[in-house]
């Protein structure tokens, strides 16, 4: 899949391009199916938090080239230097700062993330599209949760979000066999958006993407940040963020605009502001 543009990158292996305040990153290792090392997994960090931070910026597209989406981290690839004896407390260290660094870069992300998956999503990389705030895959594209293939326990946030995607029997499901999924049964259980022929999905992603650019970008921030705290919060809890939110949300053009053109009966001009 390739962006509506293209321009010098700062990685040739994840590409960053920019388009009518979209933020294109596209992993770029198709003979690795685009499977992430520590230094690839640390500028796709970076990537999201400076969408984040630039007003320019209003929506996000997380894709690859190939046929994989992301196989996960690459254990063979380039690695920090790691010490010459393990310890106990070594592994957990590694996945909090990496990981689950990158899992949390994308939900915490203030602008709205699409993971336009294009084919093998599996392991971190599964992790990787399922925090994304929407799920487009194509019709080629499939999940796995591939930790218990290798007798391994899942991690990068794949206890914490797919059981609040999909509840924890199915879960475990896919967990417990670690089967491949298709992307039709990914959209019937819940963890996909939308299916689309290969071929639509670059153009899927791009519709998506400009809609949501064009929208009132701050109330999307605040709207990402309540649906997703809202998950571990009570009904009073909830509640109250939600009108806070809403208190300081209409203290944005954004939202003056859209009650001026709703009184003036006019299409509303969102900039994001």
């Amino acid at each position: 899949m390739t962006p509506p543009s293209s321009s010098d990158s700062l990685d040739s292996l994840i590409r960053h391009t920019t388009d009518n305040g979209v933020s294109w990153i596209t992993l770029n290792r198709p003979e690795a199916m685009n499977a992430l090392t520590w230094d690839q997994r640390e500028h796709l960090i970076a990537l999201l938090s400076a969408a984040s931070a630039d007003p320019a910026i209003r929506a996000v597209v997380l894709t690859a080239t190939g046929k994989g989406f992301c196989a996960g981290a690459d254990l063979r690839g380039a690695q920090p230097p790691t010490p010459t004896e393990r310890v106990p407390g070594d592994v957990a260290r590694t996945i909090r700062q990496g990981a689950q660094r990158l899992i949390a870069a994308v939900l915490d992300c203030e602008k709205p993330v699409i993971a336009a998956v294009n084919g093998t999503a599996a392991g971190i990389g599964a992790h990787l599209a399922f925090a994304c705030d929407l799920v487009i895959a194509a019709e080629q594209a499939k999940f796995i949760e591939v930790f218990v293939r290798r007798g391994l326990v899942p991690d990068g946030g794949g206890a914490y979000l797919l059981p609040r995607l999909i509840g924890p029997q199915r879960t475990k499901e896919l967990m417990f066999f670690g089967d491949s999924v298709p992307a039709a049964e990914a959209e019937r259980l819940g963890l996909v958006n939308r299916v689309v022929p290969d071929a639509d999905l670059a153009k899927t992603a791009h519709e998506w993407a400009e809609r949501l650019a064009q929208g009132p970008t701050r109330a999307i921030a605040m709207t990402k940040h309540l649906v997703n705290a809202s998950l571990e919060s009570d009904r009073a809890t909830a509640f109250a963020a939600e009108a806070s939110a809403q208190e300081i949300n209409m203290t944005t053009r954004d939202a003056n605009e859209g009650v001026a053109s709703f009184v003036e009966r006019r299409t509303p001009g969102y900039h994001g502001r």
